[in-house]
């Protein structure tokens, strides 16, 4: 049993070793198979990649080949080209070369020309002055005769001639001058006269020949000496917080003349009085305190008109200091006419006028209401009002039409626009139509031995007569002095020096009368 167990046990153990051995053997001879296919394998894919890195290197290679070679071609396309353009400049510089060598020819031709005509001028020349010379003897030899035949030198012969060439351009002149003047009034005149007539119509300002009062009556003569205080006391505080002068007329007992140059200033003074009589109570701190309230008063006034003013003609509010200077126009008259009144109708004047010929119309008012600006600071400050308004206009940015207008509808400065001849224009109708304006009887007597001396003046004028008001001044001149053909000269010249010396509203109409009278006798004759 044991031995059979050996046995098998033997047997088990060389099958074992048998097994291993076999497959020890078989393991070596397929790894050794393994091997051999690996390295063909990997033989192959060396040979592929060399394969593929040559085809890859050739492939690279013929794409650079082709890129150097189309750079190339465009590099000698490029290089063909500016090789065409510089064989054409050098064609072009060719042919200029060419041209200007024609030309140097040619100048050289003209310069030899030139000098030959050069030397025929001086010769020329010579000859000329040879001849000048010739005719400046014969020309002394016959003024020579000619002075002793007409028995006159030649200075007096050249004036009779000047005196003679100048007649004859006066009368071509002024015959000129009529025609120009017939041509331009009848169709002038008439779009003149239509325009003005149609602004004027327009125009509904019912104007009252208003005055600032100086004067002021009393009801009563004791009142007199209330007012005027224990030793003057009252009347020196009320002169002291009005600045206006209070007088005692020794004339007219009842009657208390205030006297200042602002008309503010006399309109203030004026209610104060009212109010310190109506009270009853007449004394220093009554006084201040009537003052101070009527000053307040008026102030608001002020404003008020001026604000009204801009408001009744559509027009847009100013600065505040320009309101409250045409306010202060209220106050203001000049030869009886309310100075703010005038302003008001002359900016509707303008605004109609303005309309008429295609003008800004809103510009035009406001030019014209802003012309008499100057009026409100006159009172107060040296200068003409055109001057001081005109300051206060540019001052307070207003424009510069407007500027112009104000200082120039007094012709004190050149005109710049047609809206400041269009003021001009209204401010003379507003001054000069009938019961706008009053003025005393002095002035007026003066105003006529004005015109009358300015007409009288002239040489050839005999007499002169100022009719209509001193709107037409009617001259006489003498006939033998003065031609037919002369009288628009002197019409003209008497026109201009009115305008100058002599200020007045509206127009004056210049009126030359020429005369000559043949006068004989007939008489019986003797049987």
């Amino acid at each position: 049993m044991e031995n059979s167990v050996l046995f098998y046990t033997l047997v088990g153990i060389s099958a074992i070793a048998l097994a291993f051995a076999l497959g020890f053997f078989v393991s070596f001879l397929i790894g050794k198979k393994s091997l051999s296919g690996a390295r063909r394998l990997a033989s192959t894919i060396v040979e592929d990649s060399k394969r593929e890195a040559e085809q890859h290197r050739r492939l690279e290679l013929t794409k650079a080949r082709e890129e150097w070679l189309k750079e190339h071609n465009e590099r000698e396309e490029e290089y063909m080209k500016r090789l065409d353009s510089v064989k054409n400049i050098e064609r072009a510089m060719n042919r200029r070369d060419a041209k200007l060598q024609g030309v140097e020819r040619e100048i050289k031709v003209r310069e030899t020309g030139l000098e030959t005509r050069m030397a025929e001028i001086e010769a020329r020349n010579s000859e000329i002055d040879e001849k000048k010379r010739e005719l400046g003897d014969a020309v002394s030899e016959y003024l020579g005769k000619l002075e002793k035949v007409a028995d006159m030198t030649q200075d007096e012969a050249r004036k009779n001639l000047v005196e003679n060439l100048r007649k004859q351009a006066e009368f071509e002149a002024a015959a000129l001058i009529r025609q120009i003047k017939e041509d331009a009034q009848k169709t002038a005149e008439i779009e003149a006269q239509k325009i003005i007539t149609l602004a004027i119509e327009r125009v509904g300002i019912e104007q009252v020949a208003e005055r600032t009062t100086s004067q002021f009556k009393l009801s009563d003569e004791g009142l007199k000496g209330r007012i005027i205080g224990h030793e003057g006391r009252n009347i020196k505080v009320f002169e002291e917080e009005t600045g206006v002068q209070l007088l005692i007329n020794n004339e007219d007992p009842m009657t208390l003349v205030l006297s200042a140059f602002n008309p503010v200033a006399r309109e203030i003074a004026r209610q104060s009085l009212e109010r310190l009589i109506q009270s009853g109570k007449i004394h220093p701190k009554k006084i201040q305190e009537f003052v101070g309230k009527t000053k307040k008063k008026i102030q608001k006034e002020v404003i008020t008109a001026g604000e009204d003013a801009f408001r009744r003609l559509g027009l847009e509010l100013p600065n505040p200091e320009i309101v409250k200077l045409i306010g202060q126009l209220k106050y203001r008259t000049s030869y009886g006419q309310n100075v703010l009144n005038h302003s008001i109708e002359v900016a509707e004047l303008c605004g109609n006028m303005a309309a008429e010929l295609g003008l800004d119309i809103k510009l035009a008012r406001r030019a014209g209401l802003l012309h008499d600006l100057g009026k409100a600071i006159d009172v107060v400050r040296e200068g003409t009002h055109p001057e001081l308004g005109s300051e206060a206009a540019r001052k307070f940015n207003e424009h510069e039409v407007v500027v112009n207008a104000i200082e120039s509808h007094h012709e004190d400065v050149e005109v710049i626009h047609p809206i400041s001849i269009l003021v001009a224009v209204a401010d003379a109708i507003s001054g000069s139509r009938p019961g706008a304006r009053r003025a005393s009887i002095t002035d007026y007597f003066k105003r006529i031995e004005t015109l009358e001396s300015i007409a009288n003046s002239f040489e050839g004028v005999e007499h002169s007569f100022a009719i209509q008001a001193g709107r037409e001044i009617r001259v006489i001149v003498n006939a033998d002095q003065v031609s037919d053909m002369h009288l628009p000269f002197l019409a003209g010249e008497i026109a201009k020096k009115i305008q100058e010396d002599l200020d007045y509203p509206g127009k004056v109409r210049v009126t030359i009368i020429r005369e000559r009278k043949a006068v004989e006798y007939a008489g019986a004759v003797a049987g």
